[in-house]
């Protein structure tokens, strides 16, 4: 194995990350966290509007007539932003019900959007990584890459990203105390050995293939859905 020395390295970016991602609810997809673009819905009727997802406590009324913002969502509720019964701002919990979409799939897709992120933050959770994630959602699991390799052409843009695996290794030397005359262990360095690699191959920005080496273990090749594409 490689041997390399180091004092301490961190990945603090990388962590933080991490750390904003898998902060929220359980059970709740916010969608600032995944969509570039914002998902816009229309309000078909006036509906009720909740502080929480359980629809418990009621904020107010949500105007029908006017596009809203799709801020986030459970299985059975939607975190909207947008304008209430007197026309002052609101945010809160509403249910499906009240809203519509022009892509005729959409309720299908944003089903499929909501699994697929739940997935993704399991992965992200366990620093793993799956086929059909984005680089974004890799770069978020297990930070910068130790080395890439990126091809652009007129066609798009293909590479590799290749992660190694350390473990901190404490080595000792032995010393006497001259008082005591008793002998006692000292650290006297540390270093990182390598433990394993993966490759990670991508297309456009999305993984198109995974390679590990034997020291990450057999495991299981994940694959998830590709992010989806909301049209309005």
């Amino acid at each position: 194995m490689l041997c390399i020395a180091f004092s301490l390295y961190f990945f603090a970016d990388a962590k933080a990350e991490r750390k904003s991602l898998l902060d929220s609810e359980p059970g709740v997809i916010y969608l600032a966290q995944t969509l570039k673009v914002p998902i816009k819905l229309m309000v078909i009727k006036e509906a009720s509007v909740f502080s929480d997802k359980e629809g418990k406590i009621r904020l107010g009324y949500l105007k029908a007539d006017q596009t809203v913002e799709l801020e986030g969502m459970t299985e059975k509720a939607y975190r909207v932003r947008g304008q209430s019964r007197t026309n002052n701002g609101i945010v809160g919990w509403v249910g499906p019900h009240a809203f519509s979409h022009p892509q005729e799939d959409f309720v299908a897709k944003l089903k499929q959007l909501y699994e697929r992120q739940i997935m993704v933050n399991k992965i992200i959770e366990e620093q793993g990584i799956a086929i059909g994630m984005t680089l974004d959602e890799v770069n978020k699991s297990r930070g910068k890459p130790t080395k890439t390799s990126v091809r652009r052409t007129i066609k798009g843009e293909a590479g590799s990203w290749e992660y190694i695996d350390y473990d901190e290794v404490k080595h000792y030397i032995t010393r006497v105390d001259p008082v005591s005359g008793q002998a006692f262990r000292q650290l006297s360095h540390v270093t990182r050995e390598e433990t394993g690699k993966t490759l990670v191959e991508f297309k456009d920005g999305l993984v198109t293939a995974l390679q590990e080496d034997e020291d990450n273990g057999p495991g299981n090749i994940r694959i998830i859905i590709p992010p989806l594409v909301f049209g309005w």
